[in-house]
């Protein structure tokens, strides 16, 4: 086995271990806390990073044994640019339905 080939399984591993314990904790988050503002800020973020991290060791997994996958690019870029206007649409309309969940002011800066 070549040191590339064993530099990319490495990377590739540690980069499945990391996703999966993003997806993890995202899932967690979704489960166990509280509101709706609280239980969409899991998924949105550590869930995207989870999945981005899994399939890009994916494309390095492919991508050093000859068949480039493109299409797993495609996939990571559709996610990273659709779960943060997604989660801003869901939160704009939870905003919308429920006017006082809007938090208020900082400290010091009250509106007059």
């Amino acid at each position: 086995m070549s040191t590339l080939a064993a530099l990319a399984d490495a990377a590739g591993a540690f980069l499945l271990v990391a996703g999966s314990l993003f997806a993890l904790a995202g899932s967690w988050g979704l489960v166990k806390l509280g509101s709706f503002l609280k239980r969409l800020h899991g998924p949105t973020k550590a869930t995207t990073l989870g999945v981005g991290c899994v399939l890009i060791a994916s494309m390095v997994h492919f991508a050093l044994r000859g068949t480039p996958a493109l299409h797993e690019l495609l996939v990571t870029l559709g996610l990273f640019l659709t779960a943060p206007v997604s989660a801003h649409v869901m939160v704009k309309a939870a905003l919308h339905l429920d006017p006082s969940a809007r938090p208020g002011p900082p400290p010091g800066r009250e509106i007059s």
